[in-house]
């Protein structure tokens, strides 16, 4: 037997499954590890009966019951425009009526092949499965990826899903129909439910999802480069023959930063957010996952659209980035857990299913709408390697809705220079003074080192450090706060968005400003909390400009003893730069305009 790539099935130990529960789903890259894929090939060879591949007794046991009690498919499914969609079926065989759970796949090569375990989790609990790879996903030389172009959630998307919706009415005869997606599938998934004519979605459960694909891209006037890049190389083949025309001109436009109005009306139509009120309308229970330091569809984003549905709904934030909460419970985990709650992000995920579609008596009605770990309150021991492993998950805080769960605010003021070349976080508000830094080069000040790969390892235990010292001041401007006390052990519990508000100046007619909020411990070393970019167009050159705006939600207690340190450079690898290399960026306090952070409190 082999595999889908043609190389023969590996045997799955221990081992391989350790390494996906306590490194995550993520290689670099922006691709599965190999241990997510050997183990998908794996079950697809134990439900076929096929020799090789062997497993561990309790996957070997969860395959081996699917098989006993359903029918497993690999079907075609042709869209209305005679596009094929690649499939997977679990048909179970009891003439009990089943809802079935559809699972539009990620954007992937491997199209729905990483995620068999969670098919396999569904069909135990008593669903009918019917995944599939959204049009154009995947890599030609493998069964499991879509024919055609690649519509980026766009209407044959929605029109391909009432297709799969058609499908699975015909083959299973479903009692109740719920949608569930991780990343790409999340968003087809909520698009799906507002738009499918029949309006035959009972529920949909969207993981590490987005509300507004165009803010997700182009927000505050600054392009999410390194993350559109990164979808455009993970769609399993070159951009020419992945994407049609109309589609390549959108993306070589943002890309190029060409007519971004144009972008925004194509990302915008993508947009669950678009559709709340198709949402609202049709009462469709959804519950949301998302990450503090997600770096493909930011947190801002997917809150706002939280906060505009009024049907049942569940938001759970996490630590970390894309995927990485989920990604263990979706590709394979044993019961022994390295940590734990390992198993919660999809553990409730699965619940909300259960209750919606299987009305199982559970807890669900009981849970508040707002679930939000607080980052970094894990505890964690050394391992070899030189990282650390969670021994007691970070802490958790329920919040009947995103309003509460700002309950006041502080304003930091920015100050001049002081004794130490770097500017304070004062109480009362300073004027006249003004700082510069030359713009256009990276620095160590980065909201992440990796996209997806930082994160996954915030969310095992192993948050980046910083070394504020080492901070290139020629390149960025610092304001710090005294050492905070606090009580209960925070100095103080950050909670919400932070804003801020500057006098800028440029010589060139263009800056870009990056905000980065760091918690700063005792021995030097920093964390960072969150960060957002803000460009200034159509400056005239050293004439100032007041901007405020808004960084990306968080939710942080930050330690007492510790400080605050706001930093402010001109360039981060994730984004767009406007304005001159080398120009000259001047940040200014006028009188009743000061200079400040406003920091959330809850």
């Amino acid at each position: 037997m082999t595999a889908a790539g043609g190389e023969p099935i590996a045997s799955i130990t221990d081992a391989t499954l350790t390494d996906i529960a306590t490194n995550g789903v993520w290689d670099s890259g922006l691709t599965f590890t190999p241990s997510v894929i050997d183990l998908a090939n794996a079950l697809v060879a134990a439900l076929q009966g096929s020799p090789g591949g062997a497993l561990p007794p309790e996957l070997a046991e969860l395959a081996n019951a699917v098989r006993r009690r359903a029918s497993i498919g690999f079907p075609r499914i042709v869209a209305s425009d005679g596009v094929r969609l690649s499939a997977f079926s679990i048909e179970l065989s009891d003439p009990t009526p089943h809802p079935v759970v559809i699972v539009p796949a990620g954007w992937s090569p491997y199209g729905w092949l990483p995620f068999l375990y969670a098919y396999l989790t569904l069909a135990h609990r008593g669903y009918h499965v019917l995944a599939y790879t959204p049009r154009g996903i995947g890599d030609p030389a493998l069964p499991s990826t879509s024919e055609g172009t690649v519509d980026v959630a766009g209407p044959k998307d929605w029109a391909d899903g009432s297709t799969v919706i058609d499908y699975a009415q015909e083959h299973f005869n479903p009692s109740k129909i719920g949608l569930l997606g991780e990343s790409y599938g999340s968003g087809i998934s909520q698009l799906i439910a507002a738009h499918d004519p029949d309006d035959r979605v009972s529920v949909v459960v969207a993981l590490s999802t987005w509300g507004n694909l165009a803010t997700s891209l182009y927000h505050h006037h600054t392009r999410h480069l390194a993350a559109a890049q990164a979808l455009i190389d993970f769609t399993g083949g070159p951009m020419e023959e992945k994407f049609d025309e109309e589609t390549r001109q959108v993306l070589t436009d943002f890309l190029g930063g060409h007519h971004l109005d144009d972008v925004v009306a194509w990302g915008t139509e993508r947009s669950p957010e678009a559709y709340v009120r198709l949402t609202n309308a049709r009462g469709i229970p959804t519950f949301f996952s998302n990450t503090w330091h997600e770096s493909l569809f930011p947190a801002g984003q997917v809150i706002e659209t939280f906060t505009q549905l009024t049907v049942p709904k569940r938001l759970n934030m996490w630590i970390g980035d894309h995927g990485a909460p989920e990604g263990p419970g979706l590709a394979g985990l044993l019961t022994g857990l390295p940590f734990p709650g390992l198993r919660v992000p999809m553990r409730e995920a699965y619940d909300w299913l259960d209750h919606y579609l299987l009305d199982a008596d559970n807890d669900v009605p009981t849970w508040a709408e707002v679930d939000n770990q607080v980052m970094f309150t894990y505890r964690t021991i050394p391992i070899p390697g030189g990282t650390h492993l969670i021994t007691v998950p970070a802490h958790r805080e329920q919040r009947p809705v995103w309003d509460d769960v700002t309950t006041g605010s502080e304003i930091w003021y920015l100050t001049a220079t002081r004794g130490n070349g770097d500017g304070a976080l004062a109480e009362e508000p300073t004027d006249g003074w003004a700082r510069d830094f030359t713009a256009g080069e990276l620095t160590s000040a980065t909201a992440m080192g990796a996209i997806l790969q930082t994160g996954q390892q915030e969310w095992f235990g192993n948050p980046k450090i910083y070394d504020p010292a080492k901070f290139e001041r020629p390149q960025l401007l610092v304001w710090a706060t005294e050492p905070l006390a606090g009580q209960d052990g925070a100095a103080r519990r950050i909670r919400g968005t932070a804003a801020v508000r500057f006098t800028v100046r440029s010589t060139s007619d263009a800056t870009t400003l990056v905000a980065y909020l760091f918690d700063a411990a005792p021995d030097g070393t920093a964390r960072i909390i969150t960060h957002e970019p803000y460009t200034v167009s159509d400056l005239t050159p050293n004439l100032d400009r007041s901007v405020s705006w808004q960084l990306q939600p968080a939710v942080y207690d930050l330690p007492d003893r510790h400080r605050l340190i706001l930093v402010v450079n001109s360039r981060d690898k994730l984004y767009s730069f406007a304005g001159e290399d080398g120009s000259t960026t001047t940040i200014s306090s006028p009188k009743g305009e000061e200079a400040s952070l406003e920091l959330p409190l809850g």
